[in-house]
Protein backbone atom coordinates (compact mmCIF):
# COMPACT_ATOMS: atom_id res chain seq x y z
CA UNK A 1 0.00 0.00 0.00
CA UNK A 2 2.99 2.60 0.82
CA UNK A 3 4.47 1.70 -2.23
CA UNK A 4 1.32 2.83 -3.92
CA UNK A 5 1.08 5.84 -2.20
CA UNK A 6 4.66 6.94 -3.18
CA UNK A 7 3.67 6.20 -6.72
CA UNK A 8 0.90 8.70 -6.64
CA UNK A 9 3.08 10.99 -5.21
CA UNK A 10 5.66 10.85 -7.72
CA UNK A 11 3.19 10.86 -10.21
CA UNK A 12 1.63 14.52 -8.35
CA UNK A 13 5.22 15.87 -8.10
CA UNK A 14 5.85 14.91 -11.82
CA UNK A 15 2.75 17.13 -12.88
CA UNK A 16 3.50 19.64 -10.57
CA UNK A 17 6.96 20.15 -11.87
CA UNK A 18 6.47 20.20 -15.18
CA UNK A 19 3.28 23.12 -14.23
CA UNK A 20 5.36 25.50 -12.45
CA UNK A 21 8.17 25.51 -15.37
CA UNK A 22 5.27 25.68 -17.93
CA UNK A 23 4.15 28.78 -15.80
CA UNK A 24 7.43 30.37 -15.84
CA UNK A 25 7.82 29.77 -19.33
CA UNK A 26 4.24 31.17 -19.59
CA UNK A 27 4.86 34.52 -18.29
CA UNK A 28 8.33 35.10 -20.17
CA UNK A 29 6.34 34.94 -23.11
CA UNK A 30 3.97 37.00 -21.70
CA UNK A 31 6.66 39.67 -20.99
CA UNK A 32 8.15 39.19 -24.29
CA UNK A 33 4.78 39.83 -25.93
CA UNK A 34 4.08 43.07 -24.21
CA UNK A 35 7.66 44.42 -24.17
CA UNK A 36 7.71 43.83 -27.99
CA UNK A 37 4.15 45.23 -28.30
CA UNK A 38 5.35 48.13 -25.80
CA UNK A 39 8.26 48.81 -27.48
CA UNK A 40 6.16 48.36 -31.21
CA UNK A 41 4.05 51.35 -30.25
CA UNK A 42 6.65 53.62 -28.77
CA UNK A 43 8.37 53.90 -31.95
CA UNK A 44 5.36 54.12 -33.94
CA UNK A 45 4.70 57.05 -31.62
CA UNK A 46 8.08 58.78 -32.69
CA UNK A 47 6.98 61.73 -35.48
CA UNK A 48 9.40 62.71 -38.00
CA UNK A 49 9.42 66.25 -38.79
CA UNK A 50 9.38 67.09 -42.49
CA UNK A 51 9.82 71.09 -42.87
CA UNK A 52 8.41 73.01 -45.65
CA UNK A 53 9.77 76.42 -47.27
CA UNK A 54 7.83 79.45 -45.61
CA UNK A 55 6.12 79.87 -48.65
CA UNK A 56 5.09 76.99 -49.92
CA UNK A 57 1.31 76.95 -51.35
CA UNK A 58 -1.34 74.56 -49.30
CA UNK A 59 -1.66 72.74 -53.05
CA UNK A 60 2.17 72.10 -52.66
CA UNK A 61 1.86 70.75 -49.48
CA UNK A 62 -0.72 68.76 -50.15
CA UNK A 63 1.36 66.98 -53.12
CA UNK A 64 4.22 66.77 -50.98
CA UNK A 65 2.32 65.07 -48.00
CA UNK A 66 0.45 62.38 -51.01
CA UNK A 67 4.24 61.91 -51.95
CA UNK A 68 5.11 61.21 -48.72
CA UNK A 69 2.16 58.98 -48.22
CA UNK A 70 3.81 56.68 -50.80
CA UNK A 71 6.98 56.07 -49.85
CA UNK A 72 7.43 52.39 -48.35
CA UNK A 73 6.79 52.00 -44.85
CA UNK A 74 4.80 55.37 -44.31
CA UNK A 75 1.69 54.84 -42.33
CA UNK A 76 0.30 58.12 -41.41
CA UNK A 77 1.37 61.82 -42.44
CA UNK A 78 -0.44 64.58 -40.96
CA UNK A 79 0.13 68.33 -42.82
CA UNK A 80 0.48 71.17 -40.62
CA UNK A 81 -0.05 74.44 -41.87
CA UNK A 82 1.33 77.62 -40.78
CA UNK A 83 -1.91 78.56 -39.36
CA UNK A 84 -2.83 75.77 -37.39
CA UNK A 85 1.22 75.41 -35.92
CA UNK A 86 0.95 78.77 -35.02
CA UNK A 87 -2.96 78.24 -33.06
CA UNK A 88 -0.60 74.71 -31.72
CA UNK A 89 1.83 76.79 -30.33
CA UNK A 90 -0.13 79.79 -28.57
CA UNK A 91 -2.11 77.24 -26.79
CA UNK A 92 1.36 75.45 -25.05
CA UNK A 93 2.64 79.15 -24.87
CA UNK A 94 -0.55 80.44 -23.02
CA UNK A 95 -0.85 83.73 -25.26
CA UNK A 96 -0.86 84.76 -28.88
CA UNK A 97 2.62 85.31 -30.06
CA UNK A 98 1.16 86.34 -32.87
CA UNK A 99 -0.20 89.40 -32.10
CA UNK A 100 2.84 89.92 -29.79
CA UNK A 101 5.47 90.06 -32.30
CA UNK A 102 3.40 90.88 -35.25
CA UNK A 103 4.37 87.98 -37.96
CA UNK A 104 4.24 84.30 -37.86
CA UNK A 105 7.84 82.73 -38.04
CA UNK A 106 6.79 79.25 -38.20
CA UNK A 107 7.30 76.86 -41.05
CA UNK A 108 4.20 74.41 -42.42
CA UNK A 109 5.14 71.16 -42.02
CA UNK A 110 4.43 67.52 -42.50
CA UNK A 111 4.10 65.05 -39.01
CA UNK A 112 5.32 61.82 -40.45
CA UNK A 113 4.80 57.96 -38.63
CA UNK A 114 6.10 54.61 -39.57
CA UNK A 115 4.74 51.13 -39.97
CA UNK A 116 7.22 49.94 -37.69
CA UNK A 117 6.63 46.46 -38.82
CA UNK A 118 7.35 46.56 -42.23
CA UNK A 119 11.14 48.46 -41.93
CA UNK A 120 13.45 45.96 -42.66
CA UNK A 121 16.01 44.58 -39.95
CA UNK A 122 18.13 47.46 -40.66
CA UNK A 123 15.70 49.78 -40.51
CA UNK A 124 18.92 52.51 -39.70
CA UNK A 125 19.58 52.48 -43.59
CA UNK A 126 15.85 52.64 -44.49
CA UNK A 127 14.95 55.96 -42.01
CA UNK A 128 18.00 57.21 -43.28
CA UNK A 129 16.96 56.42 -47.32
CA UNK A 130 13.27 58.00 -46.14
CA UNK A 131 15.18 61.00 -45.24
CA UNK A 132 17.76 61.39 -48.47
CA UNK A 133 14.38 60.89 -50.80
CA UNK A 134 12.21 63.13 -48.38
CA UNK A 135 14.75 66.16 -48.44
CA UNK A 136 15.31 65.80 -52.15
CA UNK A 137 11.67 66.75 -52.98
CA UNK A 138 10.40 70.25 -54.06
CA UNK A 139 9.52 72.63 -51.38
CA UNK A 140 10.84 70.54 -48.19
CA UNK A 141 13.73 72.31 -46.27
CA UNK A 142 14.56 69.65 -43.97
CA UNK A 143 13.85 66.38 -42.13
CA UNK A 144 14.07 66.46 -38.32
CA UNK A 145 13.82 63.61 -35.91
CA UNK A 146 14.82 62.33 -32.60
CA UNK A 147 17.10 60.11 -33.64
CA UNK A 148 18.42 59.30 -30.19
CA UNK A 149 15.06 57.86 -29.19
CA UNK A 150 15.11 55.71 -31.88
CA UNK A 151 18.32 54.17 -31.19
CA UNK A 152 17.68 53.99 -27.46
CA UNK A 153 14.27 52.37 -27.89
CA UNK A 154 15.56 49.84 -30.45
CA UNK A 155 18.87 48.77 -28.52
CA UNK A 156 16.44 48.33 -24.99
CA UNK A 157 14.12 46.25 -27.23
CA UNK A 158 17.27 43.95 -28.98
CA UNK A 159 18.72 43.65 -25.11
CA UNK A 160 15.33 43.04 -23.66
CA UNK A 161 14.19 40.27 -26.36
CA UNK A 162 18.23 38.28 -26.00
CA UNK A 163 18.10 38.64 -22.24
CA UNK A 164 14.43 36.77 -22.62
CA UNK A 165 15.56 34.47 -25.01
CA UNK A 166 18.44 33.22 -22.72
CA UNK A 167 16.41 32.89 -19.84
CA UNK A 168 14.01 30.73 -21.63
CA UNK A 169 16.70 28.06 -23.11
CA UNK A 170 18.27 28.02 -19.60
CA UNK A 171 14.37 27.47 -18.50
CA UNK A 172 14.02 24.19 -20.84
CA UNK A 173 17.03 22.76 -19.76
CA UNK A 174 16.10 22.86 -16.25
CA UNK A 175 13.21 21.95 -17.24
CA UNK A 176 14.40 18.74 -19.40
CA UNK A 177 16.55 17.52 -16.37
CA UNK A 178 13.81 17.87 -13.67
CA UNK A 179 11.36 16.10 -15.77
CA UNK A 180 14.03 13.31 -16.43
CA UNK A 181 14.62 13.08 -13.04
CA UNK A 182 10.90 12.60 -11.63
CA UNK A 183 10.58 10.04 -14.61
CA UNK A 184 13.43 7.88 -12.93
CA UNK A 185 12.19 7.78 -9.88
CA UNK A 186 8.65 7.13 -11.01
CA UNK A 187 10.55 4.15 -13.38
CA UNK A 188 12.54 3.09 -10.07
CA UNK A 189 8.90 2.58 -8.71
CA UNK A 190 7.50 0.52 -11.41
CA UNK A 191 11.09 -1.57 -11.21
CA UNK A 192 9.34 -5.50 -10.89
CA UNK A 193 6.68 -4.64 -13.17
CA UNK A 194 9.74 -4.11 -15.83
CA UNK A 195 11.52 -7.14 -14.50
CA UNK A 196 8.61 -8.74 -15.15
CA UNK A 197 7.82 -7.66 -18.50
CA UNK A 198 11.15 -8.65 -19.11
CA UNK A 199 11.70 -11.54 -18.07
CA UNK A 200 8.50 -12.82 -20.19
CA UNK A 201 10.79 -11.23 -23.41
CA UNK A 202 8.72 -8.00 -23.61
CA UNK A 203 10.35 -5.43 -25.83
CA UNK A 204 11.35 -2.44 -25.69
CA UNK A 205 8.86 -0.51 -27.15
CA UNK A 206 6.08 -2.28 -25.21
CA UNK A 207 7.63 -1.66 -21.97
CA UNK A 208 7.83 2.03 -23.00
CA UNK A 209 4.53 2.53 -23.92
CA UNK A 210 2.80 3.01 -20.89
CA UNK A 211 5.08 5.39 -19.91
CA UNK A 212 5.05 7.36 -23.28
CA UNK A 213 1.20 7.73 -22.51
CA UNK A 214 1.33 8.46 -19.49
CA UNK A 215 3.95 11.73 -20.37
CA UNK A 216 1.82 12.80 -22.95
CA UNK A 217 -1.13 12.88 -20.12
CA UNK A 218 1.17 14.51 -17.62
CA UNK A 219 2.64 17.29 -20.14
CA UNK A 220 -0.75 18.36 -21.27
CA UNK A 221 -2.00 18.33 -17.79
CA UNK A 222 0.63 20.37 -17.26
CA UNK A 223 0.68 22.73 -19.82
CA UNK A 224 -3.14 23.21 -19.82
CA UNK A 225 -2.96 24.02 -15.78
CA UNK A 226 -0.10 26.57 -16.63
CA UNK A 227 -2.15 28.13 -18.93
CA UNK A 228 -4.61 28.84 -16.27
CA UNK A 229 -2.49 29.74 -13.80
CA UNK A 230 -0.61 32.23 -16.02
CA UNK A 231 -3.83 33.61 -17.38
CA UNK A 232 -5.26 34.22 -13.42
CA UNK A 233 -1.42 35.98 -12.93
CA UNK A 234 -2.61 38.27 -15.85
CA UNK A 235 -6.02 38.72 -14.49
CA UNK A 236 -4.52 39.55 -11.03
CA UNK A 237 -2.06 42.24 -12.38
CA UNK A 238 -3.88 43.84 -15.02
CA UNK A 239 -6.83 44.26 -11.83
CA UNK A 240 -4.30 45.30 -9.25
CA UNK A 241 -2.12 47.86 -11.42
CA UNK A 242 -4.62 49.06 -13.86
CA UNK A 243 -2.86 47.69 -16.63
CA UNK A 244 -4.69 46.86 -20.27
CA UNK A 245 -3.37 42.98 -19.96
CA UNK A 246 -6.88 41.82 -20.34
CA UNK A 247 -8.07 43.47 -23.53
CA UNK A 248 -9.46 41.74 -26.32
CA UNK A 249 -7.01 42.74 -28.57
CA UNK A 250 -4.83 40.43 -26.50
CA UNK A 251 -6.50 37.17 -26.48
CA UNK A 252 -5.43 35.63 -29.63
CA UNK A 253 -2.12 35.73 -28.53
CA UNK A 254 -3.00 34.62 -25.06
CA UNK A 255 -4.61 31.78 -27.03
CA UNK A 256 -1.57 30.84 -29.15
CA UNK A 257 0.98 30.60 -26.06
CA UNK A 258 -1.64 28.42 -24.18
CA UNK A 259 -1.30 26.12 -27.19
CA UNK A 260 2.60 26.57 -26.93
CA UNK A 261 2.52 25.66 -23.23
CA UNK A 262 0.46 22.44 -23.94
CA UNK A 263 2.72 21.80 -26.74
CA UNK A 264 5.70 21.87 -25.14
CA UNK A 265 4.94 20.31 -21.67
CA UNK A 266 3.55 17.09 -24.54
CA UNK A 267 7.10 17.38 -26.63
CA UNK A 268 8.91 17.79 -23.30
CA UNK A 269 7.94 15.19 -21.22
CA UNK A 270 7.41 12.84 -24.04
CA UNK A 271 11.12 13.10 -25.01
CA UNK A 272 12.60 13.49 -21.37
CA UNK A 273 10.71 9.90 -20.78
CA UNK A 274 11.67 8.31 -23.84
CA UNK A 275 15.14 8.77 -23.40
CA UNK A 276 15.31 8.11 -19.63
CA UNK A 277 13.60 4.93 -19.88
CA UNK A 278 15.51 3.58 -22.89
CA UNK A 279 18.57 4.30 -20.81
CA UNK A 280 17.18 2.59 -17.77
CA UNK A 281 16.25 -0.95 -19.88
CA UNK A 282 19.36 -0.31 -21.50
CA UNK A 283 21.21 -0.94 -18.54
CA UNK A 284 18.86 -3.31 -16.30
Amino acid sequence: MSGKVNLWGTHGATVLGITLVLFMLGLLLCIEYHSYRLTHDAQERITYKVDLSPDVSDSLALCRKADVERMPYVKKVDYISKQKAAEIFSEDLGEDFVGFIGYNPLYPSLMVNFNVSLLPDNSTEALDQFCLDVDSLEGVTGVAYQENVVDELREVFYKLSWFLIVFVALLLIITVVLIASLIRIAIYGRRDAIATMRMVGAKTGFIMRPFLWRSILYGAMGGLIASVLTTLTLWVFSNQFSLPLTSPAHFTWYALIAVILVLAGVIISYLSTAVTVRRYIAKH
